[in-house]
């Protein structure tokens, strides 16, 4: 028998990272060398006591800040009754959860299935479009992230290193650019990105792929990981009146965007458009893992009993932390104001672009924001992406980067994001620009 020896914990941050590299995997990437101890509403504590304001909310999942006390509270009560049934027995929150989803989801989305991870939700909502439509293609889009799992990363095409010796991926599946109004090959504006885009798919169509096989497009409607890329709002109209000429389905991806990150609960309702399928994750049990798969009742009532399935999947306990989510974001008006705040940043953003010509772009919508950084010939700055957060994080914030060539910041602070933090967020962004970029 092994025996390991015991290490007192430590207030030094170095020494926790030491016992990291010991035992766990360098595989899993982190923003920061932060180890945290705490964390509360829009700030973490590290084990050295120092206080950074958290313009990362985990990757778009704390929309509610860190440690809600009526999550909380919701997820205690809940471990007091019963922490995990499988697919032994039905328990209340699940089924709860489940209708307060369905009551909030555009159009006639009113059936759900539970997960654990986006990539999990996306791997089923390949399985549901497959098994009700009997085809078998699917259409992703390029920038696009859905995951790390085999059937999410075919889909998946947003940095070539998530792919690299994993080949080969899921058949049957094909890429088509994402309109990309600031980097258009054929030019600026959204009309002719939009042809761009659709006569690109029309021809692949044509010649690649019958639309007869395709079972489903899938698309984020906020481009996430790819660049923080809102499309012209002409583009989800026109793919969903493609997808119904030739009876395909269309997913959309909202496991980022979704959840009052885009100052709507759905990116989706910006363009009134409904899919057939969405998925759901990140801030769905503010930080407790769980994701959905959301559909119409024709489609889920084809899918079989047993003919998909998860362990810890639709937990109790996230569950209830899902129901108390929801109960804040009614209560205390969390989408009214990450439109507000949202607005807000972006104008000031625009603002500072003015008198900053290495900001190529500004964009967003809600509190999903991207900040596209670019050299005096327009080509992507990656350097001063990694400046601009350096100059940020010694200042005690927290911020992300995307994008295909990791150029632009990505911004997306917890969703109740308070006057006085936004301010203080911004005068350590501002500065950091002042210092590294005028």
């Amino acid at each position: 028998m092994k025996l390991v020896r015991e290490i007192p914990d430590s207030d030094s941050q170095e020494e926790w990272l030491a016992r990291e590299r010991a035992h766990l995997s360098q595989v899993l990437y982190r923003y920061t060398p932060l180890v945290i101890d705490r964390a509360q509403g829009s700030y973490l504590y590290t084990v050295e006591g120092r206080r950074y304001l958290d313009f990362a909310s985990g990757i778009a999942v704390t929309n509610l800040g860190h440690g809600h006390p009526v999550v909380i509270e919701a997820a205690k009560a809940q471990l007091d009754k019963v922490v995990h049934t499988s697919v032994v027995a039905h328990h209340q929150p699940a089924i709860q959860l489940a209708e307060r989803i369905a009551a909030l989801a555009p159009g006639k989305l009113e059936k759900v299935f539970f997960a654990n991870s986006g990539a999990e939700a996306v791997e089923g909502a390949i399985k549901l479009a497959r098994y009700t439509t009997g085809r078998s293609a699917l259409i992703a889009f390029q920038g696009a992230f859905h995951g790390r799992t085999y059937g999410a990363l075919s889909l998946t095409a947003s940095k070539s290193y998530y792919r690299e010796r994993y080949e080969p991926f899921l058949p049957g599946v094909y890429h088509v650019p994402y309109p990309y109004p600031y980097r258009n090959p054929t030019g600026p504006g959204d009309e002719a990105t939009l042809e761009y885009v659709f006569n690109f798919i029309d021809e692949m169509l044509d010649t690649r792929v019958p639309p007869k096989n395709v079972a489903a497009f899938i698309v984020e409607p906020v481009l996430g990981e790819g660049g923080y890329v809102v499309p012209p709002s002409g583009f989800m109209p026109r793919l969903r009146k493609l997808c119904d000429e030739h009876g395909i389905l269309l997913i959309a991806d909202e496991v980022q965007s979704g959840y009052g990150r885009t100052g709507k609960m759905f990116a989706c309702e910006h363009s009134g458009v409904v899919p057939d399928i969405m998925t759901l994750a990140k801030s769905i049990a503010s930080g407790l893992p769980l994701s959905a798969v959301v559909a119409t009742s024709k489609l889920m009532d084809q899918w079989e009993p047993a003919a998909h399935g998860s362990t810890f999947g639709g937990n109790p306990v996230s569950c209830a932390a899902g129901i108390a989510t929801l109960d804040v974001f009614k209560a205390d008006g969390i989408i009214q104001n990450s439109a507000s705040k949202g607005a807000e940043l972006t104008r000031r953003l625009r603002d500072l672009q003015q008198r900053m010509p290495a900001i190529g772009e500004v964009r967003g919508l809600g509190l999903m924001i991207g900040v596209e950084l670019v050299k005096k010939d327009g080509t992507p700055d990656k350097e001063l992406q990694k400046q601009i957060r350096k100059v940020c994080l010694d200042s005690g914030m927290v911020v992300l980067s995307c994008g295909a060539h990791d150029n632009v910041l990505r911004l997306v602070p917890p969703l109740n994001l308070s006057q006085a933090e936004l301010d203080e967020g911004w005068e350590i962004l501002n500065g950091a620009f002042q210092e590294v970029a005028a």
